[in-house]
C-alpha cells in the first residue's frame, strides 16, 4: 500500500500532468518543501476504513500487508516524536493511520509489514536523495538525519506495532556506518523479516521490482513487488490497469519459482482504494478460492520450462497451471514418475486419463478450460518428481538458438536476470569458474556461423570465452558495447559440428582480466552454407 501526501496532487502540479510514478511527484516536479507541505493540509482521509482494506486483501487470498509508514517525501503516517512532518501534526486528519490498520490485520489474521524510506527523505533536513537537492530547505547533515529522525522513527515503529516485516527502500547515501545504527533496532521485534534494501546488508529477502526473475533466487527467499497500473502512489489519470489474467499468471509465475507476489494498491487522499484495484482483487480472490491449494505452501517447479504454463508442487502432488489450453485435448508433461491420479483442481471428482509416451505423459483434458486465467491440473505421483530433461532442437532451417532462459547454470554468481526489453540474459558473471550449459539435439552436422546477442561495459571488455560442442571448442574475445544494458547482435566466427544426436553445448570463460565476463541473451548457430 503506497499512501501519503502525494495522493493529494495525484500526479498533477500547477495544472500539468507530471510524468513518472505518483509518489515521486515532489522529486519529478522539483516542488519546493514549503509548497509541498501545503498539500498535507488537504490530506484528510475521512473515508479510510482499515477493515475494508484488510478484508479486500484477505478476500483476494493475501496473507500479509506492507504499507508505506514513511515514503521518500518524509511524511509519516503515524504520530512521530522525531519529526512534526506527520499525519497527526501536519494534516487535518490528526490521527495515527497505522494503528487501526494493525488492529484490523490482527482481527482478520493477516501479518503486517511497514515500508520505511530510511535514507531518502525530501522534507526532513539532511535526508538523502537519489540525485540532487533542489531546495535549500533540504540541506543538512545526513548523519544528524539518521541519528535524529531515522533511528528514532524506526524505534517507534518497531516498538508500537505488531510487525512481521520491515521493508527498507532506496539506500541513496546510505553507508555502513549509517546502516549499523539501524540494523540493531530489529532486535526490538524478534523474528521480524527485513529485506535487502538497507545497503550493505543482504537482509532476509530479495526484492525484484516490476519484474519476475527468470529462474527465481536459488537459496534465497524473494518477493516480486509490482503495480496494478503504472504507478505505486495514486495518480488520478493512470488507467493502464493490468488485466486480471495477467495478475493471476504473475502470481503463479512467482510461486512456480519459489517466490511471493507483493501486489500494490495506491489509495486516494480520502482513503479509498480505487475501484479498478478492488475489482481485480475480487477476481483474483475468486480464482484463489478454487485454486489456492496450488499456490499456498507449495515449492518451485521441478521442470525447467513448460511450453503451456507453469508448475508448483508439494510432496506427492504436481500442480500444472495451464495458460495455453491444448487444442487437441492432450496436455504433454515431461514427467517420468508413476502417476496415481490426475484431475482438475476445479473438479476434483472427475479423473483424467493419462498415457505414457517417450517424451513423458499425455493427459487427456476437456475441450474447454475451467478458467480464463489459468486452469490447474493436479497430478498425484509416487515419490519425488522425476522429469524428462528437455533438449533444445534445431529449427527446420537448421538454426539452433541457445537462449539465456534455457541455460543450465553451474557456479555461484552467474544467474539469469532481465534487463531492457524484458528478454532474459545471463548476468552477474563475475566468477570465471561459472559456466552455462545447453542440452541440445543435433539433427544436421556441418559448419555453423556463431551469432551472439550480448552486452559488455567498456571497463570489463577483453574476457575470452570458449564455446564447447562435444569435443570441439571455439574461443572468442568479448568486445565492449556501450554498457551492461546495451545489447548488440554480432557474429563471433564459425564452428564445426561433427555429429548428430544429443550433445551438451557449454560456454565457459577461460580469461577474465577485468572482473566480469559478459551479459548474454543468446547464441545462435546458423548453417554456414
Amino acid at each position: 500500500i503506497h499512501w501519503g501526501v502525494y495522493a493529494v496532487p495525484a500526479g498533477t502540479y500547477q495544472g500539468r500532468q507530471i510524468g513518472g510514478i505518483g509518489e515521486w511527484i515532489m522529486y519529478n516536479a522539483k516542488i519546493p518543501v514549503a509548497e509541498y507541505r501545503g498539500f498535507a493540509k488537504q490530506f484528510n482521509p475521512v473515508r479510510y476504513n482499515p477493515d475494508d482494506w484488510v478484508r479486500a486483501a484477505k478476500d483476494a487470498g493475501m496473507k500479509y500487508i506492507v504499507i508505506t509508514s514513511k515514503h521518500h517525501d518524509g511524511f509519516a503516517l503515524f504520530d512521530s516524536q522525531a519529526s512534526d512532518w506527520n499525519v497527526v501534526k501536519a494534516a487535518p486528519y490528526g490521527k495515527d493511520l497505522l494503528q487501526p490498520l494493525a488492529e484490523a490485520c490482527q482481527r482478520h489474521g493477516l501479518r503486517l509489514g511497514f515500508y520505511y524510506s530510511q535514507a531518502q527523505d525530501w522534507n526532513n533536513p539532511g535526508g538523502g536523495v537519489c540525485g540532487q537537492h533542489w531546495d535549500p530547505a533540504q540541506e543538512g547533515d545526513m548523519g544528524a538525519y539518521i541519528r535524529d529522525v531515522a533511528v528514532p522513527q524506526v524505534t517507534e515503529l518497531l516498538t508500537r506495532y505488531p510487525l512481521s516485516v520491515f521493508w527498507w527502500d532506496t539506500p541513496c547515501g546510505m553507508t555502513k556506518e549509517f546502516a549499523d545504527q539501524l540494523i540493531p533496532l530489529l532486535r526490538l521485534r524478534p523474528g521480524i523479516i527485513h529485506n535487502n534494501r538497507l545497503g550493505v546488508y543482504p537482509g532476509d529477502t530479495e526484492t525484484p521490482e516490476q519484474e519476475i526473475p527468470a529462474t527465481g533466487f536459488k537459496g534465497r527467499d524473494w518477493e516480486t513487488c509490482m503495480t496494478m497500473n503504472d504507478t505505486w502512489g495514486f495518480k488520478s489519470y493512470d488507467h493502464n490497469w493490468k488485466p486480471t489474467q495477467v495478475l493471476v499468471r504473475n502470481l503463479i509465475d512467482c510461486a512456480s519459482k519459489g517466490g511471493n507476489y507483493l501486489l500494490n494498491v495506491g489509495p486516494t487522499s480520502e482513503g479509498l482504494i480505487p475501484e479498478p484495484s478492488l475489482q481485480r482483487l475480487e477476481e483474483v480472490g475468486a480464482w484463489m478460492k478454487v485454486n489456492g491449494e496450488a499456490i499456498y505452501a507449495t515449492a518451485a517447479s521441478p521442470f525447467k520450462k513448460l511450453a503451456w504454463g507453469r508448475c508448483t508442487q508439494r510432496p506427492g502432488k504436481l500442480y500444472l497451471h495451464v495458460f495455453d489450453w491444448p487444442q487437441n485435448g492432450q496436455l504433454a508433461v515431461p514427467l517420468v514418475s508413476r502417476v496415481r491420479k490426475v484431475y482438475l483442481l476445479a473438479k476434483p471428482g472427475e479423473t483424467l486419463a493419462v498415457t505414457d509416451r517417450e517424451e513423458g505423459k499425455r493427459i487427456s483434458v476437456p475441450s474447454a478450460p475451467p478458467s480464463p486465467y489459468a486452469s490447474v491440473v493436479v497430478c498425484e505421483i509416487d515419490g519425488p518428481p522425476m522429469v524428462v530433461a528437455p533438449r533444445i532442437r534445431q529449427e527446420a532451417d537448421g538454426a539452433l538458438t541457445l537462449r539465456a532462459a534455457d541455460a543450465e547454470i553451474t557456479g555461484h554468481s552467474l544467474k539469469t536476470e532481465t534487463k531492457g526489453n524484458g528478454e532474459p540474459n545471463l548476468g552477474y558473471w563475475v566468477d570465471a569458474k561459472d559456466y552455462a550449459t545447453w542440452p541440445v539435439t543435433i539433427t544436421r552436422a556441418g559448419d555453423y556461423i556463431v551469432e551472439v546477442t550480448y552486452a559488455c561495459a567498456p571497463a570489463a571488455e577483453g574476457s575470452v570465452v570458449c564455446l564447447q560442442i562435444g569435443d570441439d571448442e571455439h574461443s572468442a574475445t568479448v568486445p565492449a558495447t556501450q554498457g551492461w544494458d546495451d545489447f548488440v547482435t554480432a557474429r563471433a566466427g564459425r564452428v564445426q559440428v561433427r555429429a548428430t544426436g544429443p550433445v551438451d553445448i557449454t560456454l565457459k570463460a577461460t580469461e577474465m582480466p577485468r572482473g566480469a565476463v559478459v551479459n548474454l541473451r543468446s547464441i545462435v548457430l546458423l548453417p554456414a552454407e
